[in-house]
């Protein structure tokens, strides 16, 4: 016997009528939009849990008084919005857009962020920071070693990979955009600058599911426990992270004047050569990016604040159950459901 599938019926309220599915979760109780009794049923909210996730070429809705933003289209046949992207409905006012469960970084000016530089040029880097367009460090954006407060010359250059070559890491700060999307970067700080005695992680979810978020403060000093010390956590907000062992700086950037900043710049700044690392820190390096994993795998934000609650809480569940086959220690690892109580214990002590 041939099997028929019938296509929704829609639901009778009255005046208008709503197609049954899920398009009725696209409009939740996150909107500012004013509802009136004279609004379509079908633009008023729905109480149906979170925001519905829409796939390209879905129809979000066929109501006149949407705007479209961005990623959304309509066609010429029809007045239909329909989504371009995956992700979840936005709607500010009168305006829809849909934001992308993951999308590439796009850059700000003022953002702090990691990159990896990835060609020499001539008077300027080229780095990579998980954005459409390669970015642009330029010669005279960084600090040159001794102090040296000056037009840059041939003779630098010539020198240029002796500041940064390819595969180098670095922080820095987006300085400019262009009109093509390109970021212009600067290491003019003190607290920017060449990388070194950590691990590299790069986490996804920028777009909106979760991963690294705009916040306060963005680079800070993490004590840890088992011995490990202090250790330094860099979010880049392109999503890019840094964990390394906490160096003391010979010079201290909050009591150096402003005005001599660069007469503080060493040669150590640009130095590749990593320093003794205990296993101790190691470790402890290793249950951060562990932490950090989780958090991005369970789409929850990255921050200082949860960063660290989730670090504690891993910290509480180092028991015995956290012993590999070996008898050593095995709470660098939290993935699988280890990793969703490490989260859940960071969500609950958030909210307390």
């Amino acid at each position: 016997m041939a099997i028929t599938i019938l296509p929704p019926q829609a639901v009778s309220t009255g005046t208008y009528e709503i197609a049954a599915g899920p398009k009725q979760a696209l409009f939740d109780d996150d909107s500012d939009t004013e509802m009136t009794d004279d609004m379509p049923r079908a633009a008023k909210r729905a109480k149906i849990g979170p925001k519905a996730i829409v796939t390209p070429g879905e129809s979000i809705t066929e109501d006149s008084q949407w705007m479209r933003g961005h990623g959304t289209f309509n066609t010429n046949t029809s007045s239909a919005i329909l989504a371009t992207v995956a992700g979840t409905v936005q709607r500010t006012n009168k305006l829809l857009s849909v934001r992308p469960l993951r999308a590439r970084y796009t850059p700000e000016i003022g953002d702090l962020v990691v990159g990896r530089i990835v060609e020499v040029q001539t008077k300027r880097w080229k780095v990579d920071l998980s954005a459409p367009l390669l970015a642009q460090l330029p010669l005279s954006a960084i600090n040159l070693p001794g102090g040296i407060l000056r037009r840059r010359t041939t003779t630098d250059e010539l020198q240029i990979r002796t500041f940064f070559s390819e595969g180098d890491l670095l922080i820095a700060e987006v300085q400019s955009i262009h009109s093509d999307g390109t970021a212009s970067l600067h290491t003019r700080s003190l607290k920017y600058g060449k990388l070194r005695n950590g691990v590299f992680l790069s986490v996804s979810g920028t777009g909106g599911g979760g991963g690294v978020v705009r916040s306060r403060r963005q680079v800070w000093t993490l004590s840890t426990g088992n011995g490990g010390g202090e250790i330094d956590v860099v979010l880049g907000v392109n999503g890019y992270i840094w964990i390394a062992k906490h160096v003391v700086s010979e010079i201290d950037a909050a009591s150096a004047s402003i005005t001599r900043l660069e007469e503080n710049v060493s040669n150590t700044v640009y130095s590749s050569q990593n320093d003794d690392i205990l296993p101790q820190t190691r470790r402890e390096i290793a249950r951060l990016a562990g932490c950090i994993r989780a958090l991005v795998e369970n789409g929850v934000r990255v921050d200082e604040e949860m960063v660290t609650r989730a670090y504690e809480a891993s910290l509480e569940l180092d028991s015995d159950e956290m012993v590999d086959h070996e008898g050593n220690e095995g709470g660098e690892w939290l993935g699988a459901d280890r990793g969703e109580r490490v989260v859940a214990a960071a969500l609950a002590a958030s909210r307390a």
